[in-house]
């Protein structure tokens, strides 16, 4: 039987276990990639380890989060940063100089090769035919100390595209009916693979959006094969010689098989407050709007911004509308402006910021109170914008600049003829302020600001676990609702006895309280939560922070992959239901007794009891001998270091 793209990387990079679908496998990671949100304590992890230089092909530093420098948090971190690629021979990608995932795509992927980050939207190298995936930062910081990065192998979704989109039809609109059939639990246990005659309709800048939109599904990556596209694009970013060709062999086998006929879909838009909650645009069409975002790591390259200037070429925005677009890095914004395409977008009135996340991830750009914002990013979690209760939806840059034009949500078809317009043969690299690694033999001093505070030490499991549940949750928890993002949290995120005083802030106000009062009173914590625990961010804090304030057990219904992950590199036992109905039995601050936990773990159990104020229920344990070991230890760290 042949291998399709996927798996044909997986076992190019295997280094441990079988390609058996639901076995743990381990992975040669070839490149690395952090954000400054989750890098400063990626590289604190990394320091930990004690490997004094990084010994993957290549890994990067990016600052794209947390750009706002109100006060000295960002800016010291920024300069760690700077001084940890030196020491340990990181390329650094600066301040303003664009968002991870857009400029790796254009400097640094490859395909064929695999590469980790942490951040969720790593996938976006698949866009290049690479196999991309998100990780917590200390499982990157394992990677670039050269050790390989554990996965339960996926099953493999095949999307059959045919067909080619519409004009003002974006290749948005592909991931977006895929939410609407799918969901946001559709992909967890894949990997989402594309192929089919529709592919090479697609260029690369197409595919990238799809595959960074792909996280949403829960997908573990999603992946397109590198074809006459894929060289086309590294032929006009200069790195021709790095592309080779890849695609599924002609008898390859997908687990699940979805077809997609690009020519039959419209402008599609997801309403508040999930990706998945997916309609048609005409049919919320005339909505009056206040705010609209063209940016974020989905959205923001050069084909996506010259679409929306030559589509306000003439035109005005909205007086009643704020337009405002964030490059997704230097090289878009350098080329869009040699390309004079830059002063359409000032002659309408938009807000050009400088490159990166910005409003993405809450920092900054927060719509107004009850009024709708449009916004081509990735997602729209309930108050991830910065304001609770609010109104955001996620479109292409089509729909977001007709309805800016309009003040109104409007189907980009009502403008008329779509303009035409190519991308340059050749970019401007834009990657001028990129530090290379410096030398091995370098002297360099990492500066610490009083913000950077070490990582915490956690203990083993014990043989019997005794806590209470302090919160019990629905279906559908994300990392926001956990570890909330925004201007005043995301500084915090070298700093985790700063950063838990707002675990489950955002739904549970006084639960970093009652848990200091438990641990106080020498009582640990559980969380009992529904389906799909955890979707969302990479954020490792979402794990951390709990654990540092005492929550040693998750007890759920399921968990999204990255999230579970991150759990037990923390030490944090992530059970789930064997009966489902048992959620129902199990109220807020009941008592909780485990007898035997570390027991079962080590040998083996596929299950054991919970004792619920003393009435038993049972749970199932779903982990790896390596997963057992390392919960045992306390933490992947422990583990890692034979404690």
């Amino acid at each position: 039987m042949g291998m399709t793209v996927a798996e044909k990387i997986l076992a190019a990079h295997l280094v441990e276990g079988e390609l058996k679908k639901g076995e743990e496998i381990a992975l040669r990671i070839d490149q690395t990639l952090t954000q400054d949100a989750t890098g400063t304590m990626a590289y604190l992890e990394f320091e930990a380890i004690g490997i004094p230089r990084v010994r993957t092909e290549l890994s990067v530093s990016y600052v794209d989060h947390n750009l706002i420098q109100s006060d000295f948090k960002n800016a010291d971190d920024h300069i760690f940063l700077q001084g940890v690629a030196r020491r340990f021979g990181l390329y650094f990608s600066p301040p303003g100089n664009g968002i991870c995932h857009q400029v790796h795509l254009e400097r640094f992927g490859v395909p064929g090769k695999t590469l980790l980050g942490s951040d969720s939207h790593t996938p976006t190298g698949g866009g290049l035919g690479m196999l991309a995936m998100g990780a917590g930062g200390l499982d990157v910081a394992m990677a670039m100390a050269g050790k390989p990065f554990y996965l339960i192998m996926p099953r493999i979704y095949g999307i059959r595209l045919t067909g080619r989109l519409q004009p003002w039809v974006a290749a948005r609109d592909v991931l977006l009916e895929i939410l609407r059939r799918l969901t946001v639990k559709g992909g967890v246990g894949y990997i989402m693979e594309y192929f089919g005659p529709g592919v090479a309709e697609l260029s690369v800048t197409d595919r990238a959006t799809i595959t960074n939109f792909g996280a949403e599904l829960g997908a573990t990556t999603s992946v397109f094969p590198s074809d006459d596209n894929t060289r086309k694009f590294l032929a006009a970013q200069g790195r021709a010689d790095q592309w080779q060709e890849l695609s599924a062999d002609p008898d390859a086998e997908y687990d699940e098989v979805l077809e997609i006929d690009m020519s039959t879909l419209e402008p599609m838009i997801a309403c508040p407050s999930s990706p998945d909650n997916v309609v048609p645009v005409r049919e919320v069409a005339g909505r009056p709007v206040a705010q609209v975002l063209v940016g974020s790591c989905t959205n923001s390259s050069l084909r996506d911004l010259t679409a929306v200037a030559r589509i306000l070429d003439g035109r005005e925005v909205s007086r009643d509308v704020s337009f405002e677009v964030n490059p997704g890095s230097r090289q878009a914004l350098e080329n869009l402006t040699a390309r004079g395409d830059l002063l359409p977008l000032l002659k309408a009135g938009a807000r050009v910021h400088q490159s990166g996340c910005l409003g993405c991830i809450g920092m900054g750009q927060a719509p107004p109170t009850g009024m709708i914002s449009l916004r081509t990013f990735s997602r729209n979690f309930p108050g991830r914008s910065g304001n609770q209760g609010d109104k955001v939806y996620l479109c292409s840059p089509e729909v977001a600049v007709a309805s800016a034009i309009r003040g109104e949500i409007t189907d980009p078809r009502e403008l008329g003829e779509y303009p035409k317009f190519d991308l340059p043969e050749t970019y401007l690299p834009g990657d001028e302020r990129i530090e290379k690694p410096w030398p091995e033999d370098a002297r360099v001093e990492i500066i610490r600001g009083p913000n950077i505070a070490p990582f915490p030490e956690f203990a083993p499991l014990p043989e019997t676990w005794r806590g209470r549940v302090m919160l019990k949750v629905e279906d559908n928890i994300t990392t926001d609702h956990i570890m909330p993002a925004g201007a005043r949290i995301l500084p915090l995120r070298s700093n985790i006895p700063a950063i838990s005083e707002y675990v489950f802030s955002s739904i549970a106000e006084s639960f970093a309280r009652e848990m200091k009062a438990a641990m106080a009173a020498g009582i640990h914590g559980a969380v009992v939560g529904g389906e799909n625990y955890g979707q969302g961010s990479s954020r490792e804090h979402a794990a951390l922070a709990p654990r540092y304030l005492g929550v040693d057990v998750k007890l759920v219904k399921s968990f999204a992959r990255i999230h579970k992950a991150n759990l037990i590199n923390f030490g944090i036992v992530p059970l789930t239901f064997a009966d489902p109905d048992d959620f129902d039995r199990v109220e807020q601050g009941a008592d909780i007794v485990i007898p035997g936990i570390r027991e079962a773990l080590l040998a083996g159990s596929e299950t054991l009891t919970v004792e619920i104020d003393g009435r038993p229920i049972t749970a199932r344990i779903e982990l790896s001998r390596r997963h057992r070991e390392i919960l045992a230890a306390g933490g992947l760290l422990n583990w890692a270091r034979g404690e």
